[in-house]
Order: C-alpha cells, then structure tokens, then sequence
C-alpha cells in the first residue's frame, strides 16, 4: 500500500493526523492548566470590578508598598543568582572533570534533594535557623554566639541558594560535559597554557549553561513566596507575597492578576535573552 502523496510541507497526511491524534491529550492538557489560567490572569488583570477595561490593576506595581516588595525580590533574587553562579560553576567544572564511571552518582546526589517536597526543605532550614533551633543550640553548647540570621533577608537569600542551586549546577555541568575534548587537547598542543585554555575555549563555550541556569534560578527566586514567609517572617515581603495575600487573603484577584502580569513580563524577557544565548538548547540538563 502507498502512503498519499506529500502535502506542501513534505509531510504524509496520514502521519500528520495520526500525530495530532497522538497529540491530542497533552494539547488538551496544556489547554486546561497553561492556557485556560493565563487567560483568567490577563482577564482579572486588564479589568476592574466592574467588568470595565483598566491598567489600574498592573500600574499599582508602582505604588510605594508594591515598588518596595517588588525591587526587594529583584535584589535577593539577583544576590541569590549571583551566589549561585559563584558556587555552581567550579562545582560544576570538577564534576565535568571527574571519571566517567562517577558522573551518575555524583549528580545523582544533587538532584536528590530536589526529590523532597519543596515545603519540607524550606521548613527543615527554618527548624535550623531559628532562634532556638539546632546550629544556634550547637552554637551554645560549644560557647560561641548565637547566629541570628531567621527573620532576615539573608536568610531568604540562604533558602534560595540551597533550594535553587541545583538549577544552576547541572546546566553549567551540561555544558562542560558537551565541550569536545579533542578542541582542548588541540589548544594545549598549540602551546596554551591551563588559562587560556579556560579563557579561550571552555569559558566561551559554557555561556549557554550559564545563562540556562540564571534563568531558571532567577524566575522562581524573583517570583518565590514560601521562602521568605517561612523563613524572612511577617516582616519581609517581597512581591510573591504581596500577590499571594492579594489572592488568599484580600480576594483581590483584580490586583493579584495585574501584579502577576508585570511578573510574566520579566519572565519572558529572561526567557527571550535564554533563547538568543542559547539557541540549540546547549545548556538544557532535561
């Protein structure tokens, strides 16, 4: 039997249907949880109560409460990026660097933790950290001050850095692992010395990886609520708190969504700057 002719597109009908219909249920799904809740935010966020078309609801981000919790998580968020990068790349490096045989036991042991729930995490480090808690009755035991770093923003910083570090190691590690060694043993066969070597030609090619993992330690730490609540207390909100009280507490959903618009339009635009470093998906751990 012959399959029909191909379309315009050089595709077979018969497949192309047969791959829709494969399709069908992750469209759907995709249509009932990213495409129907989006609609609602950008809904709720572009109308007041009344149903009347407003930007009220996305220019309150520039009132002096909302611009203060909002540059505050950009701050912690960009600190706790930062951070991350200085600990993930070297990490990052030795584990590329490592004996084959090794390497799946040893990110084996950095994708473990993200295995516990997220809430648990963050609940064991405020256990940890707090007043009373077990590093400041280790401190007292052995006759030095007690840290006092729960209910601070240092310690929302610490709870981003543990909880999202991982997303900077194995992009940067991803893209260590891809470089062919065949290029390094050239270079040093030219004459380059260690640091060329890493200046010239491993560096260079590890950006996709680098930018892959700010982006994904940077949305969830910008749009984070359950780490500063846990563990920044009443005190400190930043503007997923804000958001997360306007929905659960206010019932303001007008606001929450309008908010929750400003926050999308970051993430895009760190989507968008991933995609032009990035384009062959070079520094994608999935």
């Amino acid at each position: 039997m012959t399959l029909p002719a191909k379309n315009k597109e050089g595709n077979h009908p018969v497949k192309t249907r047969s791959g829709l219909l494969l399709g069908s249920p992750y469209l759907l799904w995709m249509a009932i949880f990213i495409i129907v809740p989006l609609g609602m935010i950008f809904y709720y966020g572009l109308v007041d109560k009344n149903g009347a078309f407003t930007l009220a609801n996305i220019t309150a981000i520039m009132s002096a409460e909302h611009a203060k919790a909002f540059w505050l998580a950009i701050l912690l968020a960009m600190a706790a990026t930062v951070i991350c990068l200085i600990l993930a790349y070297p990490l990052a490096f030795i584990l590329s660097r490592t004996q084959m045989s090794k390497h799946g036991f040893i990110v084996l042991l950095f994708i473990l933790p993200m295995w516990m729930n997220f809430l648990l995490r963050t609940l064991a480090w405020q256990t940890l950290l707090e007043k009373t808690g077990v590093i400041n009755n280790i401190l007292a035991w052995l006759r030095l001050p007690a840290l006092n770093i729960i209910n601070t923003p240092y310690a929302i910083i610490f709870g981003m850095v543990y909880n999202f570090l991982p997303f900077m190691v194995l992009p940067i590690y991803n893209s260590l692992i891809k470089i062919d060694i065949n290029i390094i043993n050239a270079a040093r066969d030219l004459g380059a010395n260690p640091f060329a070597v890493f200046k010239k030609i491993i560096f260079p090619l590890s950006i996709p990886g680098m930018i892959s993992g700010i982006t994904m330690v940077f949305i969830p730490a910008l749009t984070t609520f359950v780490i500063s609540k846990l563990l920044g207390g009443s005190k400190i909100l930043l503007i997923g708190n804000v958001i997360e009280e306007e929905f659960t507490q206010a019932g303001n959903w007008h606001l929450g969504s309008g908010l929750s618009i400003v926050l999308m339009l970051f993430i895009i635009v760190n989507m968008v700057i991933s995609a032009v470093f990035d384009k062959d998906g070079e520094g994608s751990f999935l």
